[in-house]
């Protein structure tokens, strides 16, 4: 005889004391985008970047709706109780064992834009933009979920969500903030304009949101998702740091910054042509609260994961996680758009991959869910 399935009945109340309260959420968004009551508020401001309850009948840590049965926020998170787990079973059908400390994948490679202006323009190779521009030119998505810079280039560094929805659009978004932006919020604006085949890009909390709301039947919210871009990520910063420690300290306005990146020290260019580079550890303090216990540095839930490690910085890392992550790197190659290389040919880019997801993996806490530590 079946076992009989255990009736899922977790709502806000448990999500509130198990995930928020308690220091393991991320702010990735998951929550608010599936509640279907529009009861959890998000602020992108500094020292926030977490979901919170609006109603006050019950406070901030229950929800009228979640006593009367609703459980869409806590089947949406992708820190709440065994989310590991039910990610890698909906994706690759087994768990993944104790040496996989960098999640399942099939391959490791190195790759860059062939278009001269999106590798230009883009971060390490262009790789993240020249995927958007292919996918949404040959209709394989008819919008993405991104991020772009609050005001525009000329205003500022402020990472914001965005729908890209054309080559202009993903080119607008080209480029690492370092700073945090819960691009799942985009898709509100997507529902708005009835698109159905989404890709999301986003740091390794938000790859997950799929697969655990795919698992945990959430509902409508999770099927548009259909390609999933992972951002390999240790931590990002609040966005009060650029005032308070590129300006006030060195005297770096955030307006005149044309490009940065993460290589042993936070490397800055300005728009006059200077090259700046300050010390990481510098940065510490303006870690963003909730990065201190993610333990996910390889985005080990999307489909393709990538990130500019090791000594070719004008290639991108991608490790190619699923058949649908595969399919699309492959028609890229056959179509000319981009260019790869073995991962072997940087191993220092792959053992420092593995490096940093095991450290990230030894902030989980003991009393969270154990499996997520395995292989550590």
């Amino acid at each position: 005889m079946a076992e009989a399935k255990v009736r899922w009945t977790h709502q806000w109340k448990e999500l509130y004391e198990e995930v928020i309260d308690s220091g393991l959420c991320t702010g990735c968004a998951g929550c608010v985008i599936a509640c279907p009551h529009d009861v959890i508020g998000y602020k992108h401001e500094p020292g926030q970047y977490k979901p919170f309850h609006l109603e006050e009948e019950l406070g901030l840590s229950d929800c009228i709706h979640g006593q009367k049965g609703c459980t869409s926020c806590t089947r949406a998170c992708p820190r709440f109780r065994t989310w590991e787990a039910e990610a890698d079973e909906h994706l690759f059908g087994r768990i993944r064992t104790e040496d996989e400390v960098s999640g399942i994948y099939s391959d490791i490679l190195l790759v860059r834009a062939s278009d001269e202006y999106v590798y230009e323009l883009g971060q390490d190779g262009g790789l993240v933009s020249a995927i958007l521009i292919w996918c949404l030119e040959n209709d394989v998505i008819d919008g993405a979920l991104t991020s772009f810079l609050e005001g525009g280039d000329e205003d500022g560094w402020k990472a914001v969500p965005g729908l890209a929805v054309n080559r202009e659009d993903v080119l607008r978004g080209a480029g690492s903030r370092y700073t945090y932006s819960a691009n799942p919020l985009a898709y509100r604006e997507a529902k708005e304009q009835g698109l159905q085949r989404l890709a999301l890009v986003g740091m390794s909390c938000q790859s997950s949101i799929g697969p655990v709301m795919w698992n945990r039947k959430v509902g409508k919210v999770g099927r548009p998702i259909k390609l999933n871009i992972g951002l390999l990520c240790s931590k990002t910063f609040d966005d009060s740091m650029f005032e308070e420690l590129f300006w006030v300290k060195y005297g770096l306005p955030t307006d005149q910054i044309a490009k940065m990146n993460v290589k042993g020290a936070f490397q800055v260019w300005m728009k006059n042509g200077d090259y700046h580079e300050i010390n990481l550890k510098e940065c510490h303090a303006w870690t963003r609260e909730g990065c201190n216990l993610c333990p996910d540095f390889a985005a080990e839930h999307a489909d393709i994961s990538t990130g500019g490690i090791g000594d070719a910085t004008d290639w991108t890392l991608t490790v190619v996680r699923t058949e649908l992550g595969r399919a699309v790197i492959n028609a890229m190659l056959e179509h000319g758009v981009i260019q790869a290389r073995p991962g072997d040919d940087d191993p220092g880019a792959v053992a420092l991959m593995h490096k940093l997801a095991a450290k990230s993996r030894q902030r989980w806490p003991g009393w969270a869910e154990s499996a997520v530590r395995l292989g550590v």
